[in-house]
């Protein structure tokens, strides 16, 4: 028999999801950095063997909507809650288990199962994990709890075991040569928006958005024309930075990240224009793939 499922991430901001996905799927497909709100989209990671396939899910953390975008961010999240056939509700050993105590409510209502996935344990004591584990039984008492750490990679293997034990039966949804729903682009954006949100400080990286408008490739490389949208005309100035410093590192880091990512070399241009308070308009959002149908 083959067993096939959606096991779908969802947490907080800043837990640790992205992290947790690449080691599940064996991929770098979610960008991970300190940063909180990362993560924008819903991204598929397809794990495959002769006789499984896992389709995990990573999605935006769950936070109280400022402005559209996050709307749509939290509409993500949510939606892995209709479609999941195994949830991990990833925390960790700092925020309080009753922190998002709406989201919590409806990750108690449901019916398949739920993995409550206590991570960064590297950071805290054998007490105050007990407290914490106590704690989320008292919350979810249908669930698992299952102490981990992304960072050190500390009962991961545990977590995939109990994953293939409770996946259903079922024939492959996608395409065993197939390892993400995303195309090339897609990924294109996120890495450069990943050195953005490493390089950049405060409001600057939240404010981009990376739009792919040529991905021309080839046998043994790529040529990508890039655009890199701000908000405001201020925020263009430092994009670019003083003789075009700063724009330089982010094509620097950007490229050598894609050209590990592609296996090839990689030519990149990059664009930088103001789209006034994108983030807030239905429009824009709708033209840059956020807003769920």
């Amino acid at each position: 028999m083959h067993k096939a499922g959606f096991v779908n991430i969802v947490g907080n901001p800043n837990v640790g999801k992205s992290t947790l996905m690449n080691l599940l799927v064996g991929e770098r497909i979610s960008i991970a950095t300190f940063k909180a709100q990362t993560t924008r989209h819903r991204i598929m990671g397809i794990l495959n063997t002769d006789d499984m396939q896992i389709v995990f899910s990573d999605t935006p953390g769950v936070l109280k909507p400022n402005y559209k975008l996050q709307e749509s961010m939290l509409n993500f999240s949510e939606s892995a809650l209709a479609d999941a056939d195994i949830l991990l509700y990833v925390t960790d050993t700092v925020e309080k288990p009753d922190k998002n105590m709406d989201f919590v409510e409806k990750v108690k209502k449901m019916t398949v199962p739920v993995l409550v996935l206590v991570n960064k344990i590297d950071l805290s004591n054998q007490e105050a994990l007990v407290k914490q584990v106590e704690a989320w039984h008292a919350l979810l008492p249908d669930a698992e709890i299952i102490p981990i750490s992304a960072k050190a990679k500390f009962n991961i293997d545990v977590v995939m075991k109990r994953i293939r034990e409770l996946l259903p039966d079922s024939p492959p949804y996608f395409g065993k040569d197939q390892w993400t729903d995303k195309p090339a682009r897609f990924f294109v954006t996120e890495i450069i928006r990943e050195k953005i949100l490493l390089y950049y400080d405060k409001e600057i990286p939240y404010s981009v958005e990376v739009v792919v408008e040529k991905f021309k490739e080839e046998q043994k490389s790529i040529h990508i024309n890039a655009v890199i949208y701000v908000e405001r005309e201020s925020q263009k100035g430092i994009i670019i930075g003083h003789n075009g410093v700063a724009l330089k590192k982010v094509a620097t880091e950007a490229r050598r990240a894609l050209e590990h990512f592609f296996q090839k070399s990689i030519y990149i241009e990059f664009f930088v224009k103001v789209d006034k308070d994108w983030r807030s308009s239905d429009k824009e959002l709708k033209n840059f793939g956020y807003q769920l149908d």
